[in-house]
C-alpha cells in the first residue's frame, strides 16, 4: 500500500485512500463491481474537497450566527415574513441574477439572522460570503487608504460573491465614506449580490448619505435591483430570552415539588 499512499498524497487524494483502505478492510465490497469500487473511491474524494472548500468559505466569511439556517426562522405571521419568498431566496436565484437584497426593521428582529442563514446557503453551493458591520467596513476601507492598500482592499471585496452590510444607518456616513460606499456598489452592480440590513426605512436612507448626488447613484444601484423585506415585532432575542426564563422557572418549579415531601 505504501507506494499507493505516496501516489495519493503526491495527487493531495487523502479521501480517496482512505476510502480505499476502507474498501480493503470491509468485506461489503468484496462482490462490488470495479467500476462502482472506483466510483465510490472518486466520490469520497469529491465530497471530501467539497466539505473542506465549504469549511475555508465559512471560515473567511466572518459570520457571527455561523450556525444560522433557514429550518430556525420564526415565521409567525407578526414578524411581516412571506414563507415563499423567502423559499425562492434561500435556492440562490437571486446570486445567479446579481440581484440585491434588503432587510429593515427595528433592532432585534432577525434581520442580521436571516442574512447570514443566507450567506451559509450561499457557501454549502460553493459561494464565497463575507460579513461586515458598515461601521466596521468603514474603519477597514480608512485603515487600507493609510496603508496604501485601499485599491487592493476594493479588489478583494470586489471578489466576494455575496457581501453582507450589516446595520446599515446606525450613525451617519461621512462624505469620504459615502464615496467609499458607492465605489463598492458600483463594482457589484451585474457581478455579484449584497444583503443590507438596517434599521432605517429605505426611504430615509438619502438623507443618511450626505451628497444627493452620490446618494442618487448609490441607491439607483442597491434598492432597484433588490429583494425588500421589512421585519416586524417584537425584539427575537427579547422573546428568546423570555422563552429561556420560563423554561427555568418551570424546571424550579419542578424540582420543588419532588423535593418536597408528601
Amino acid at each position: 500500500m505504501q507506494p499507493i499512499k505516496n501516489f495519493t498524497d503526491e495527487l493531495k487524494l487523502y479521501a480517496f485512500y482512505d476510502a480505499l483502505q476502507e474498501q480493503l478492510t470491509q468485506s461489503a465490497y468484496d462482490d462490488m463491481p470495479f467500476k462502482e469500487r472506483v466510483c465510490a473511491l472518486l466520490q469520497a474524494e469529491s465530497l471530501s474537497r467539497q466539505n473542506r472548500r465549504i469549511a475555508q468559505l465559512q471560515k473567511e466569511a466572518k459570520l457571527h450566527e455561523k450556525t444560522a439556517r433557514f429550518e430556525e426562522i420564526d415565521f409567525s405571521t407578526s414578524r411581516g415574513l412571506h414563507k415563499p419568498m423567502l423559499l425562492d431566496l434561500f435556492s440562490n436565484q437571486y446570486l445567479q441574477h446579481n440581484r440585491n437584497i434588503i432587510l429593515t426593521g427595528p433592532t432585534g428582529t432577525g434581520k442580521s439572522y436571516i442574512a447570514q442563514a443566507l450567506a451559509n446557503k450561499a457557501m454549502i453551493h460553493g459561494h464565497s460570503a463575507l460579513y461586515l458591520r458598515v461601521p466596521r467596513l468603514m474603519q477597514l476601507l480608512s485603515s487600507a487608504r493609510g496603508d496604501d492598500e485601499y485599491l487592493k482592499t476594493l479588489a478583494k471585496l470586489k471578489r466576494i460573491k455575496l457581501l453582507i452590510l450589516d446595520d446599515f444607518g446606525v450613525s451617519p456616513l461621512k462624505a469620504s465614506e459615502a464615496r467609499d460606499l458607492l465605489e463598492i456598489v458600483e463594482d457589484r452592480t451585474n457581478n455579484s449580490s449584497l444583503i443590507i440590513t438596517s434599521q432605517l426605512p429605505i426611504q430615509e436612507w438619502h438623507s443618511h448619505l450626505h451628497n444627493p448626488t452620490i446618494a442618487d447613484a448609490i441607491l439607483d444601484r442597491i434598492v432597484h435591483n433588490a429583494y425588500k423585506i421589512e421585519l416586524q415585532g417584537e425584539s427575537q432575542r427579547k422573546l428568546k430570552l423570555k422563552k429561556k426564563e420560563e423554561i427555568e422557572i418551570g424546571r424550579a418549579s419542578c424540582r420543588e415539588r419532588v423535593s418536597s415531601p408528601v
